[in-house]
C-alpha cells in the first residue's frame, strides 16, 4: 500500500561495550574526514575478486528542495550523467560502457527524501580504470556542468520517468500521504516533483539547489572491494581536499513528522485500483541503533515480526480465509517514524469480516502474548541464520558492506562487524522472553497517533465505511471472548515410512570441470560439483523431461496447478503450519515444479541440514499430501484476487500480449474465473503422482560445499530409494508460438496520458553457437543505440529495452522485443525512430565502437559469474536439457572475440526483415475516439 515510503530496517549489529554507550565501527574499515568535513570508508574485500564497489552519498534530497526547486533533487542526479568537467555531454556513460560497466544495471544512482546516492562498480584490476572511477565520483561530488542545452534535452526523460509512475497507486498516495505524514514538508516533497517546475526552471534554480546542497560536510565517499586500501586513501586525499563548502552554508535542517496525539482517517478510490484494502497504523518515534541496548530491541522487533507473520499465515490458509492476505508488523515508515501497522487485501464485499480478522489477532497477541514455543522457534531461526552469516564472512559481497557504511554515514546505525554482533546475539537471545514482547506490544500498540487509510475501487466508494463504522468494528473485537492462540507442535518424524536405500551402480569423474558423475541403482542420474565459492551453501535442481505438455487442454488449469496446490497441503505426517513449525530453525528451500516441458525440484541447504534437505526431496516424490480445505482456501483467495483485475490497464495488456503472441492459445492466455473453475483437486493430484513416478527419468545436480563422502549415502538412503518405471517420457511439442505476418493491435484501457509500446520480431532460427552470441551482441547494440536516438537525443522515453531470445526446444525459434513507454502523441514518432535505427542495423551494421562496449560488457559481468554456485547450477542443467556439451563455457570468450559488426548486420538483415512483426501499443481510453 505505502511500499514506496517504506525502508527496509536493517541489522546492524553493536558490541559488547556498555550498552550505554555508542558502538565503534567495525576497524575492518578505515574511516576518515577531510578538512573540509568530506567522510571516507574503505575496506578491502575480495568478494568479488578484481572488482571495486564505490558509492558516493549526499545527504542531500528532496526535503531540502525550496518551493521552486521540487523535483529538482532528482533532477539533479540525472544531470551528474549529462556532463561533468572531465566527462562532458555524454562522455561518462560512453567511458564506462566501454570499461565493462552497464549504463542502468551496473553503474546507477537514486533520489530519496533525504539523500542522493551514486554508484559505480568498477574493475579494479586495471589502474586507469580504477583511477578514472574516482575522477567519476569526484566529478559527482560538485563537477556537474549543468549545460543549459543538456538540461532541456533531460526534460523530456524525466518527465517520462515520471510518466512511467503514473497510475492508480501514484494518485492515491498523492491522496493520503498528507495524512500518513501529518502534514510534514515529506508530503510535499516527493523526490519526482512537480511537472510545472520540471518544464520550466532555468539553470540558476537547479545550480541553486547543487551550491547549497552537494557539499563536501555533507558527502561521503564508499570504496569497497579488492583494492589496495593506502592507495584509494591518497587517492581520494588527492581528488577531494579541495573541494569547499559554501562560504554562506545554508543549515541542513532534518526536518521531521510531528507526533501530536491526534488520530486520522482517510479513504481513497481510483477507477484503476483493482482491491479493497485498509491499514491502521500507528506512528512512534523510531528507536535509534548505536548501542547494544538498541540492538537487544532491534532483536525482540525482529522476533516479534516473524511469529505474528506466521500466525496471520496460518489464517490464510484455512478453507474459508476471511481475506485474501493480511498481516501486522513493527516497520519504519520513513525518517525518525516507524509504526505498528495492520493490514488487510479484502475479498470483495467483505471488508468488515477481514479487517476484523486481521484485528483479532492484534487484540489476541495484546491479551495473551506469544507462546513459549513460538518464541524458541523464532530464536532458533534468528540464531541459525546468523550462523549462516557467520560462517560466510569472508565471502560477503562488497556491495553489502557498501550499504551498510551508508547507513552509518547518514543515519549514525551501529556497524560493528559480524564478529561482534554473532556474540551480541549469542548474549542476549537467551534472556528474551514472552514479557519483552508484552512490554514491546504495550508501547506499539496504544490508541493514539493513530491513522486509519482505506484504498479501493472507485466503484466501491458509496460502500466504504466511514470512520465511525471502523471504530465500532475495533470495539466489536476488543470486547469479543478471544481465545488464547494454541501452538500445535509435533514430534513425529517427516516421513511416514522409511527409505529402503538404493545403491550407486556407476561413479565417472570430468576432470575439465571437477564433476563427478553418479548412476544410481533405480536410474536416476546424479551430478556433484564441489566449489569453494561458498563456505556453507549447497544448491540442488533435479528435473526430467514431460511437464504439462503431457496432458490434453481439458487437463491443463489443474496440471499447471499441481505443484503448488499439493505442495500447500504438506508433505508426510505434516501439513503445511505444521511442516513450517518443524523447519523452523533449519537453513534449506526444497520446492517441487511442473512446467510446460519438465518436472523437477529446485532447494537449497547447508551441510547440518543436508539430510533433512533429502528427506524433503524423498517426501515429496512418495508422500505428498492433499488437503481439500486448503484448497478451497487458495481457489476462494485466487477468484477475490481476479474480481477487479481487469481495472488494471497493465493486467489488460499483459493479458493481450499473451492471447497474441501464443496465437489465442487457451495455456498462454491470462487467469480467469472460467481457468479456475476448471482445476481440480483429485486431477491435480493425479498429475503431480504421476509427474514424480519415475525416478529413473531424473537427473540432480548438486553445485557447492559437497563433501562427495558424506552426500553418497543420503544420496543411496533418500534418492536411490525412490521408485522407477522407467517409462522414459519426453515433453511434446506444442507448436505454441506467435502468429506469422505483420500484426498491429492497439488496447485503449487506462485514464492517464501514457503509452506502452512493444515491437516484436519473431520466426523459426537457426540454432547454433556463434549466432547465439552474436545476437546477444544485437541486443546490446540496439539497445544502445536506441538509448542515444529515443532518450538522449529525442527525448522521447525514460529507458529503452531490447530482449533477444532464442530457444532450441520444442523449437528453434528466435523473439526480439523493443519495448518502452511514452507519451501518446509520441508513440508513432517514437517507433519509426526505432525502426530507423533497425533499419541502420540492416544495412550498415553497428559502428565497431559499440560492439566493442557490448564485449567488455560481457567480459565483464561474465567473469564473476563463473565464481557463483547459481551460475554452475544453471549452467550444467541447462546444457542438459539442451543435449549440449558442457565445454561450450570454455569456448565463450573466443566466441566472444569473434563477433564483429558484419555478424550483427547479417543477423540483423536475416531476423529483422519485418515479414513476421507484430506491434502491440497500450493507449488511454481517452485516445480510442481520436
Amino acid at each position: 500500500m505505502r511500499n514506496s515510503i517504506i525502508l527496509t530496517i536493517l541489522l546492524l549489529g553493536s558490541t559488547i561495550a556498555s550498552r550505554a554507550q555508542d558502538l565503534p565501527l567495525d576497524p575492518s574499515v578505515r574511516t576518515g574526514k577531510l578538512p573540509n568535513g568530506f567522510t571516507y570508508f574503505i575496506r578491502h574485500n575480495e568478494e568479488p575478486k578484481n572488482r571495486a564497489t564505490m558509492f558516493l552519498v549526499n545527504k542531500a534530497g528532496a526535503i531540502l528542495e525550496d518551493e521552486d526547486q521540487r523535483g529538482l533533487a532528482h533532477f539533479m542526479e540525472h544531470m551528474s550523467f549529462n556532463g561533468t568537467k572531465h566527462f562532458p555531454h555524454n562522455q561518462l556513460v560512453d567511458y564506462l560502457q566501454k570499461a565493462g560497466v552497464r549504463f542502468g544495471a551496473d553503474i546507477n544512482a537514486y533520489t530519496s527524501f533525504d539523500e542522493t546516492v551514486y554508484q559505480l562498480p568498477i574493475p579494479s584490476d586495471q589502474p586507469e580504470l580504477l583511477q578514472g572511477g574516482i575522477q567519476i565520483l569526484r566529478d559527482w561530488a560538485h563537477e556537474a556542468l549543468l549545460d543549459p542545452t543538456e538540461i532541456d534535452k533531460e526534460r523530456g526523460v524525466v518527465l517520462e520517468e515520471e510518466r512511467l509512475g503514473k497510475g492508480a497507486g501514484e494518485r492515491m498516495e498523492r491522496a493520503y500521504y498528507p495524512v500518513l505524514l501529518n502534514q510534514s514538508r515529506y508530503a510535499y516533497r516527493l523526490p519526482i516533483g512537480q511537472d510545472t517546475v520540471l518544464k520550466n526552471f532555468t539553470r540558476p534554480v537547479i545550480a541553486r539547489f547543487y551550491n547549497d546542497w552537494y557539499r563536501p560536510d555533507l558527502q561521503a565517499l564508499i570504496v569497497v572491494g579488492d583494492v589496495d586500501v593506502n592507495q584509494i586513501e591518497l587517492m581520494i586525499k588527492q581528488r577531494f581536499s579541495d573541494l569547499k563548502n559554501p562560504v554562506h552554508e545554508r543549515p541542513r535542517v532534518n526536518y521531521a513528522i510531528p507526533l501530536e496525539g491526534k488520530n486520522q482517517f482517510i479513504a481513497v478510490t481510483d477507477k484503476e485500483m483493482t482491491a479493497t484494502e485498509a491499514e491502521l497504523l500507528i506512528k512512534h518515534r523510531a528507536p535509534e541503533l548505536r548501542t547494544a541496548a538498541d540492538y537487544r530491541q532491534r532483536i525482540i522487533v525482529s522476533l516479534f515480526n516473524q511469529m505474528l507473520a506466521g500466525r496471520y499465515a496460518e489464517i490464510a490458509r484455512k478453507a474459508d480465509p476471511p481475506y485474501i492476505s493480511g498481516n501486522a508488523r513493527i516497520t519504519e515508515l520513513i525518517n525518525g517514524i516507524d509504526d505498528f501497522s495492520a493490514t488487510v487485501n479484502a475479498k470483495p464485499g467483505e471488508l468488515e469480516k477481514g479487517f476484523k480478522a486481521v484485528w483479532r489477532e492484534v487484540i489476541r497477541i495484546k491479551r495473551f502474548g506469544f507462546t513459549q514455543s513460538e518464541l524458541e522457534r523464532a530464536k532458533a531461526a534468528y540464531l541459525n541464520g546468523m550462523n549462516s552469516a557467520v560462517k560466510e564472512k569472508n565471502k560477503i559481497n562488497s556491495e553489502s558492506y557498501a550499504a551498510e557504511y551508508q547507513a552509518y554515514f547518514l543515519k549514525g546505525e551501529a556497524s560493528p562487524g559480524i564478529d561482534i554482533e554473532f556474540s551480541l546475539i549469542k548474549k542476549d537471545l537467551p534472556g528474551i522472553t514472552l514479557t519483552d514482547f508484552k512490554k514491546l506490544v504495550a508501547e506499539y500498540i496504544t490508541s493514539v497517533n493513530r491513522d486509519i487509510l482505506i484504498t479501493a475501487p472507485e466503484k466501491e466508494k458509496d460502500r466504504l465505511p466511514d470512520e465511525a463504522q471502523i471504530l465500532s468494528w475495533l470495539k466489536s473485537v476488543e470486547t469479543e471472548d478471544i481465545k488464547p492462540y494454541q501452538d500445535k507442535v509435533l514430534t513425529k518424524p517427516l516421513l511416514v515410512s522409511k527409505p529402503v536405500a538404493g545403491s550407486i551402480i556407476n561413479e565417472q569423474f570430468d576432470k575439465r570441470f571437477g564433476i563427478t558423475t553418479l548412476k544410481l541403482s533405480n536410474g536416476m542420474k546424479i551430478l556433484l560439483k564441489p566449489t569453494d565459492f561458498k563456505n556453507d551453501q549447497i544448491i540442488f535442481g533435479g528435473f526430467a523431461p514431460g511437464g504439462t505438455s503431457l496432458y490434453n487442454d481439458s487437463v491443463y488449469e489443474s496440471a499447471s496447478s499441481a505443484s503448488g496446490l499439493v505442495t500447500a497441503g504438506g508433505i508426510g505426517n505434516y501439513n503445511m503450519d505444521e511442516l513450517r513449525r518443524f523447519l523452523t530453525g533449519k537453513q534449506l528451500s526444497v520446492s517441487p515444479y511442473i512446467n510446460e516441458r519438465s518436472e523437477g525440484i529446485n532447494g537449497s541447504t547447508n551441510n547440518e541440514d543436508l539430510e533433512t534437505a533429502m528427506q524433503l526431496i524423498y517426501a515429496y516424490f512418495t508422500e505428498p499430501r492433499k488437503d481439500t480445505a486448503v484448497f478451497n482456501g487458495i481457489m476462494m483467495r485466487s477468484k477475490a484476487r481476479l474480481a477487479n483485475r481487469f481495472s488494471d490497464p497493465g493486467s489488460v495488456f499483459n493479458d493481450t500480449i499473451s492471447t497474441l503472441m501464443s496465437n489465442n492459445n487457451p495455456r498462454r492466455t491470462g487467469p480467469s474465473i472460467q481457468k479456475l473453475n476448471q482445476i481440480n483437486l483429485d486431477k491435480a493430484y493425479q498429475v503431480y503422482q504421476e509427474r514424480f513416478a519415475d525416478a529413473a527419468n531424473f537427473t540432480f545436480t548438486f553445485v557447492g560445499s559437497v563433501d562427495p563422502k558424506t552426500i553418497k549415502p543420503l544420496l543411496e538412503k533418500y534418492l536411490a530409494s525412490l521408485p522407477a518405471t522407467n517409462s522414459h517420457e519426453t515433453a511434446k511439442d506444442l507448436n505454441i508460438h506467435p502468429p506469422a505476418g505483420r500484426i498491429s493491435k492497439t488496447v485503449y484501457q487506462g485514464n492517464d496520458s501514457k503509452a506502452t509500446v512493444y515491437l516484436v520480431f519473431t520466426a523459426p532460427y537457426n540454432y547454433n553457437h556463434p549466432d547465439n552470441i552474436a545476437m546477444k551482441a544485437l541486443q546490446e547494440v540496439l539497445e544502445i543505440r536506441l538509448l542515444e536516438r529515443l532518450r538522449e537525443e529525442e527525448s522521447g522515453v525514460y529507458t529503452p529495452g531490447v530482449e533477444v531470445n532464442v530457444s532450441k526446444l520444442p523449437q528453434t525459434r528466435y523473439s526480439v522485443l523493443v519495448r518502452f513507454g511514452c507519451a501518446p502523441e509520441n508513440v508513432e514518432k517514437m517507433i519509426n525512430s526505432s525502426l530507423e535505427e533497425i533499419k541502420k542495423l540492416k544495412t550498415e551494421g553497428p559502428p565497431q565502437v559499440n560492439i566493442d562496449k557490448w564485449r567488455s560488457e560481457e567480459k565483464n559481468s561474465f567473469t564473476p559469474q563463473l565464481k557463483t554456485n547459481d551460475f554452475w547450477l544453471g549452467y550444467l542443467n541447462g546444457q542438459l536439457q539442451s543435449d549440449e556439451d558442457f565445454g561450450f563455457v570454455q569456448q565463450y570468450e573466443t566466441l566472444l572475440n569473434g563477433v564483429g559488426p558484419q555478424d550483427i548486420k547479417r543477423l540483423a538483415d536475416k531476423y529483422l526483415d519485418g515479414k513476421n512483426y507484430i506491434r502491440m501499443v497500450l493507449l488511454p481510453e481517452a485516445t480510442a475516439a481520436k
